[in-house]
């Protein structure tokens, strides 16, 4: 757990709609909002509803907010928006609570009162509740720990391994465990980079994982241990789009790059802009409405060599 878990937001939104619009509202307010102010969820009940929820670290311009829920999803969601105080509690710590474990291949994530499930054949990650995200419970990190399943299993191993926008490092940790290999790991919160840290060292990858504050793909360190066998991104639509231009310089021959956080509507849209740099498709894994690419860089022609070059500073 993290020290600084952060107190209570003052106000909770939410709306009860169904799975597509929850899931796609929460999406798009991730992008629109201001991160270090909201958390945003989208959950369904026990009684099989769906909710899509913003809890605010302050009280939201209400008038704003329900132009932007228009926006997306029309006047009739923006009218049904529910705004209520909420007392004081730690609600990332409270919205994991009671959480299963979530098996994945061979990847087992838990937290800490679940170390005794994991089983011989498992690969186990403790993951905390913290204010980052990727718990294993979201269908893009599943989507990424099923596709490094698959990529365990494939011939080779991957010398260098980059993961982009970390959260809480299960990808990282994950990669860095399967393969016994290093791992640079990176995200643009300086607050998910010290949950990373800790999750690495709490499963004893500390030294074989390091994450750094950057954004995009421009930083030095990128340059400096690449080129990359194996990339992985589980970040959203948009960053992705703004990273194909620059991942290709990054990559080594034959390299895979893993992307998520897409919706199943906006997987076309990621897969052409990869496309145009030249990487195919080699797997998709669709869970709960979202999307996971498998990318491959081609093998340069035999004969040939291909030099990799350097990234503007």
């Amino acid at each position: 757990m993290v020290d600084n878990a952060p107190t209570t937001p003052a106000q909770t939104v939410r709306l009860v709609t169904d799975r597509a619009t929850a899931e796609r509202l929460a999406s798009f307010l991730t992008e629109a909002l201001d991160e270090q102010q909201v958390v945003t969820a989208a959950f369904e009940s026990a009684e099989g509803s769906w909710t899509m929820a913003v809890y605010f670290s302050g009280p939201p311009n209400q008038t704003a907010l329900r132009a932007l829920v228009a926006l997306e999803a029309g006047s009739e969601a923006a009218n049904a928006l529910i705004f209520e105080q909420v007392e004081q509690k730690d609600w990332v710590a409270a919205s994991l609570e009671g959480l299963k474990p979530v098996e994945a291949g061979r990847f087992f994530v838990h937290g800490q009162h679940d170390q005794g499930k994991v089983r011989a054949n498992h690969i186990g990650i403790e993951i905390e509740a913290a204010l980052a995200f990727g718990t294993g419970h979201h269908g893009t990190t599943r989507g990424c720990l099923l596709a490094l399943d698959y990529l365990v299993k494939r011939p080779g191993k991957p010398r260098r391994i980059l993961d982009v926008g970390t959260g809480t490092g299960v990808l990282a940790i994950a990669a860095a465990r399967a393969w016994k290999m290093r791992v640079l790991a990176s995200d643009i919160d300086p607050l998910a980079v010290k949950v990373a840290r800790e999750n690495a060292r709490a499963n004893d990858v500390g030294p074989a994982v390091e994450i750094i504050t950057a954004a995009g793909l421009n930083a030095h360190r990128f340059r400096q241990r690449g080129p990359y066998d194996l990339v992985l991104a589980n970040i959203l639509l948009g960053p992705l789009v703004r990273l194909a231009p620059l991942m290709p310089p990054l990559l080594a021959p034959s390299a895979r790059v893993v992307l998520s956080g897409l919706l199943d509507s906006h997987a076309h849209t990621a897969l052409m802009a990869y496309r145009a740099q030249g990487l195919m498709l080699e797997k998709r894994i669709r869970l709960e409405g979202w999307t996971t690419l498998i990318l491959r860089k081609p093998s340069p022609a035999r004969g040939r060599t291909t030099k990799v070059p350097a990234l503007p500073r």
